[in-house]
């Protein structure tokens, strides 16, 4: 397991048919860093147009907004978090943080029982295809 890291995920599926997962988070907290939703696009490996969508969806899906855009001028454009959308962002970081937390033993039993040689489907090299 040379580097790799076990990683836990959160996902929420609300009840209104939204989702808050690991991508969405991950462009809140990029938006925080970068203070642009393209900046947080590019550093997550992500087309300006797949992140402006996110914030849309993101910024849809509460009663408040998450993320605040500035229109360029003299000082440029940029985002940012509202008060709203740095709670949330906070929230959603304390979930992930007790999640690892509450099971880090059952996490840590699955890792010992990992069989070193096994290689996930698509890095496997190809087999004959079973019927």
């Amino acid at each position: 397991m040379s580097g790799t890291v076990t990683r836990l995920t959160l996902r929420i599926d609300l009840p209104n048919g939204a989702r808050l997962g690991p991508g969405k988070v991950a462009l809140l907290a990029g938006i925080a860093e970068h203070g642009s939703i393209r900046a947080a696009g590019a550093a997550m490996g992500m087309s300006y147009r797949r992140a402006w969508l996110l914030a849309d969806e993101i910024n849809r899906m509460f009663l408040e907004p998450s993320i605040f855009t500035r229109h360029g001028g003299k000082s440029g454009g940029g985002a940012g978090l509202t008060p709203f959308g740095e709670a949330l962002l906070a929230c959603c970081q304390r979930m992930e943080a007790a999640a690892r937390r509450a099971l880090a033993k059952d996490i840590g039993w699955v890792e010992g029982m990992i069989d070193p040689g096994f290689a996930p489907a698509e890095k496997a090299s190809k087999a004959p295809a079973e019927d």
